[in-house]
């Protein structure tokens, strides 16, 4: 597996693989790996000749510094993941100047407002860091498919968006919330919790599929006050938000429309760890 520590060096690399015609998979991560990004490449593996993955800690998108500050780091270990996995030819570890080589700050986009919901509201200007930093990779990668997690379901949405706004040839390809033997989504944040804490937060996973046997039988009103109870009960845990939204809009909604998709998103605060997962709805 090659590292590329440099855009210059990264640049010389894709330029000889798109000589050979080489087909590229990306998937950019901002590092902590796990088995969800690990369930990235294996995807991209499968259809692609060349798999390219990038480690970024990303300033532009934190609103929180201490947030920022907190955010588990161990550059050699994720190295050794990819290598030990066998899916990725190539990781891109760029300097903060080689992805902001002015100054440390975020376009600003227009996601037909997608960047105004659920996320949005408590976080401005996170999407402008999410669209700055993977445009500029895909500027640099060049990649012909690229990766993304439908755990942020949300940022998933405002990349594809991007992407077909700025006419950018890739094809954005959402790969399913890969969990945790108990149900908990993976997600480096988890690093943070104990693993008595690890194993209590099931009950994000269980309580939306219990959302979803809910689903076109009760209101959506009394949907949101059964989870409310659920997470009233729990040690240690606070429900930041819960809602059902439109899957093309990420509008809330309050009923159910037949000839609309929903899906139910959900942000639980465990031990001062912001933990966030979601669910289509059938």
């Amino acid at each position: 597996m090659e590292v590329l520590k440099s855009k210059k060096i990264l640049q010389d690399f894709i330029e000889r693989q798109k000589e050979m015609g080489k087909k590229i998979g990306f998937a950019p991560t901002m590092g902590a790996l796990h088995d969800g990004h690990l369930s990235l490449y294996k995807m991209a593996r499968e259809e692609n000749d060349l798999v390219v993955s990038s480690i970024f800690v990303n300033p532009t998108q934190f609103n929180n510094p201490e947030d920022l500050e907190k955010y588990p780091r161990d550059i050699n270990r994720d190295i050794l993941i990819l290598e030990k996995s066998g899916l990725v030819d190539a990781v891109y570890i760029p300097e903060v100047t080689d992805i902001y080589p002015e100054k440390t700050e975020s376009r600003h986009y227009d996601f037909d407002r997608l960047e105004d919901e659920m996320e949005g509201k408590s976080r401005p200007g996170h999407f402008d860091g999410v669209g700055t930093v993977v445009e500029e990779l895909f500027l640099q990668v060049k990649p012909d498919s690229a990766y993304f997690g439908e755990k942020d379901f949300q940022q998933l949405a405002i990349i594809r968006k991007m992407t077909e706004k700025k006419k950018l040839p890739i094809k954005i390809i959402g790969v399913p919330i890969f969990r945790a033997e108990n149900g908990l989504a993976l997600s480096s944040r988890n690093q943070r919790l104990d693993k008595d804490r690890r194993e209590a937060s099931k009950i994000i996973y269980e309580t939306l599929k219990k959302v979803n046997e809910w689903f076109r039988v009760l209101t959506v009103p009394e949907i949101k006050q059964r989870v409310q109870d659920i997470f009233d009960n729990q040690r240690g845990m606070q429900l930041e938000y819960f809602l059902i939204a439109d899957e093309e809009t990420l509008k809330e909604t309050d009923f159910f429309y037949k000839d609309r998709n929903f899906r139910a998103f959900i942000v639980v605060v465990v031990d001062g760890v912001r933990l966030i997962d979601n669910m289509h709805l059938d």
